[in-house]
């Protein structure tokens, strides 16, 4: 395994949530909002634990909802570098609803999240300390 492989594996981030009463809509299913908001977290963390610079979020792209995730109920978020650029990297995030009491266990949202690294007057820097893109990861 590469030094790079190794670092994508060590940024990989696990998050676990319950869904409470106060983050469903009107449907008692998780508000997409609040959906977003948690996913974008978990890529930011993976991001910066891959990187250790600061990073900000520029886009998120094809993030599809494929099945409920109903009030009290768990969800699962991983994050995973999906690929390195120079100044660029993108997280695909997963997030895995779990009911309470069983051990039936789905995935309900996918997305891919772009970060770039940013110095302290908030302009691009390279985050492997080189100019060219490396390989796309999956």
């Amino acid at each position: 395994m590469s030094s790079l492989d190794e670092k994508i594996s060590r940024a990989e981030t696990r998050i676990f949530k319950a869904v409470f009463p106060n983050t469903t809509n009107h449907y008692d299913t998780l508000f997409g909002g609040t959906t977003l908001h948690m996913m974008d977290e978990v890529a930011f963390i993976t991001a910066t634990r891959f990187s250790r610079l600061k990073m900000v979020t520029v886009s998120s792209d094809k993030v599809d909802f494929t099945h409920p995730i109903p009030g009290g109920t768990l969800v699962e978020l991983i994050g995973r570098v999906a690929r390195v650029g120079n100044t660029s990297l993108q997280v695909r995030v997963e997030l895995f609803v779990e009911q309470m009491y069983s051990e039936e266990r789905v995935k309900a949202v996918s997305g891919l999240f772009t970060f770039v690294a940013i110095d302290e007057q908030k302009r691009p820097v390279s985050i492997l300390g080189h100019p060219e893109p490396t390989q796309q990861f999956k």
